[in-house]
């Protein structure tokens, strides 16, 4: 059920006649693990955060640094040299008191994500190498979770969206090792907006599938180049090369 407060509050969304009220209810139910409070996982915690989600895990082993505040909008000045969970948790929580957040101050790996990732319904890869991101795949696979991931680079945007309780395609069917070069993005160059606009594109679509609106990026990836303004989608599909779905 929705409070008074909750019904006021979401007003405007549950005016959608696709979201409604049973579509906010399942928003409140859903929990969220976001990994990597950057770039991305910024303004998509700040997005769910005012949708209606209350329960997040946050995962982010860094500190806030005046280089970050180009394009990691939950943090500001005063926020310099604070561990980005600790400030995440406190930026949210002043969206709604109601919010739950659960914080991890650790670098994810293959052996310390197991025991996190069961405890979520959908999973946020924000994270800046692709090793990584093929560990917190696999995880996710053998779960059987819901897994969002973005990607950026100067001014290029990927994001990706997998549902492992169904039968697909994952991250290694498109890529299968991590590149021997992975430079951070902020090494190579990154432009603001287009970390913002794939964090929000991963939350709108986060919100659509969680309300029972159709997703038209499940086992796709929606590449972005923001110089040009192109868009388009590549369908990924099952290899059989790829291991990980025995």
């Amino acid at each position: 059920m929705l409070s008074n407060d909750q019904i006021d509050r979401y007003r405007s969304q549950i005016n959608l006649k696709q979201i409604n009220i049973q579509g906010q209810i399942k928003l409140k139910n859903t929990k969220v693990l976001v990994i990597g409070a950057g770039g991305i996982g910024s303004p998509t915690t700040l997005f769910l955060s005012r949708c209606g989600i209350l329960k997040f895990g946050i995962i982010d082993d860094d500190k806030i640094s005046k280089s970050n505040l180009h394009r990691q909008i939950l943090f500001d000045l005063k926020d310099i040299g604070k561990k980005k969970v600790y400030v995440s948790k406190k930026k949210i929580l002043q969206i709604d008191k109601k919010i739950q957040v659960k914080i991890f101050k650790l670098r994810v790996n293959k052996f310390n994500l197991k025991s996190i990732v069961k405890d979520y319904d959908y999973i946020v890869d924000g994270t800046d190498n692709f090793k990584a991101k093929l560990n917190i795949n696999d995880i996710c696979l053998k779960f059987k979770k819901k897994l969002f991931i973005g990607s950026v680079s100067q001014f290029d945007g990927h994001i990706f969206f997998f549902d492992f309780s169904k039968k697909g395609p994952c991250l290694r069917c498109f890529m299968p090792s991590a590149p021997k070069i992975s430079p951070r993005c902020q090494d190579e160059g990154i432009l603001g907006t287009v970390t913002g606009t794939v964090g929000t594109i991963i939350a709108n679509e986060l919100i659509k599938n969680v309300v029972g609106i159709k997703s038209h990026l499940t086992n796709e990836v929606l590449i972005i180049n923001f110089e040009n303004l192109l868009f388009r989608k590549v369908k990924i599909t099952r290899s059989t090369k790829c291991n990980k779905h025995e």
